[in-house]
């Protein structure tokens, strides 16, 4: 590429990201509806949940199970009791470790006995989540497929659904995930309204959402499907649609809005890539390529 295309290319981006953000981050902001937890989050009680229902609009909850082939997440079975009685419809992730059909299929032994001994109930979701870049990410597509086919056959035989939980910048790259399945994680450094991953089940769209009696940041995802709640309608109803409504265009600020302390600075400078670098529409590596530029 000439030095002419790439800095009418650099301008071309930088004014798409302005446009970003000039828009109104308020209008039809992404839904709260499941959030997913692990150990990091620390003991969750019934209230919590009940909070993130009434006043955030939460459906489902999403609890680690386990890691690998020896890890159980210690506070898998209060999550899933205290979600329960909650009145969210309560599923589980196994995050996965495995670069062979038969560590995957051994890993989902060990997440089936493991959410079994955790209270999941039979019928909720299992899903794998393939996101190690040490692992998974050294792999051909091909072989992920293979693998993940094997854990998700070998977890219905537990009576469980099965999923993949991966990011935007794998999907359909480093695995295949086909129409109609699949949770995609994809952060917008700006939140303009606009959806993301909807011939999907869900869209992990914020890391770091914030609910009102919880503490610390939460992964919060939007669902196009009724795949994480089994077609059900919860009978327990959220009791302030005024809050929820707030409250989720209170997360989209939150989550999307650049650091204050930000400043814009105009220079011109030559730059001489040695390898292809693909240029994004956010700081994260799971943020929408724009294009590549070649070495």
């Amino acid at each position: 590429m000439n030095k002419h295309k790439l800095k009418a290319l650099i301008l071309t981006v930088g004014a798409i990201f302005m446009a970003f953000l000039m828009v109104n981050v308020t209008s039809q902001a992404a839904r709260m509806d499941m959030v997913d937890v692990s150990n990091n989050n620390g003991y969750m009680s019934t209230a919590e949940y009940t909070s993130m229902r009434n006043e955030f609009g939460v459906k489902a909850l999403t609890v680690k199970i386990s890691e690998g082939t020896t890890f159980k997440d210690g506070y898998a079975a209060s999550n899933i009791a205290n979600g329960q009685a909650a009145g969210l419809y309560v599923n589980g992730y196994h995050f996965a470790h495995y670069k062979t059909r038969a560590q995957a299929i051994a890993e989902a032994d060990f997440a089936g006995q493991a959410a079994k001994a955790a209270g999941l109930p039979v019928g909720a979701v299992l899903a794998t989540d393939v996101e190690s870049a040490e692992e998974q990410g050294i792999l051909s597509q091909a072989t992920n497929d293979r693998n993940n086919a094997a854990f998700m056959r070998e977890i219905q035989k537990f009576g469980y659904r099965a999923d993949i939980y991966t990011s935007g910048s794998w999907a359909n790259n480093k695995m295949t995930i086909k129409g109609k399945t699949g949770w995609v994680a994809g952060y917008p450094y700006v939140m303009s309204g606009q959806k993301w991953y909807t011939n999907n089940n869900a869209w992990q769209w914020s890391g770091s959402a914030r609910f009102r009696i919880s503490y610390g940041g939460f992964d919060v995802s939007q669902l196009y499907t009724d795949y994480y709640t089994a077609g059900q309608k919860s009978t327990v109803k959220p009791t302030d649609k005024d809050a929820v409504k707030a409250n989720n265009q209170e997360a989209n600020k939150n989550t999307s809005k650049p650091s204050t302390s930000a400043k814009w600075v105009k220079e011109s400078k030559i730059y001489t890539l040695k390898t292809a670098v693909k240029l994004r529409i956010g700081a994260s590596t799971s943020s929408s390529v724009i294009t590549t530029l070649p070495a």
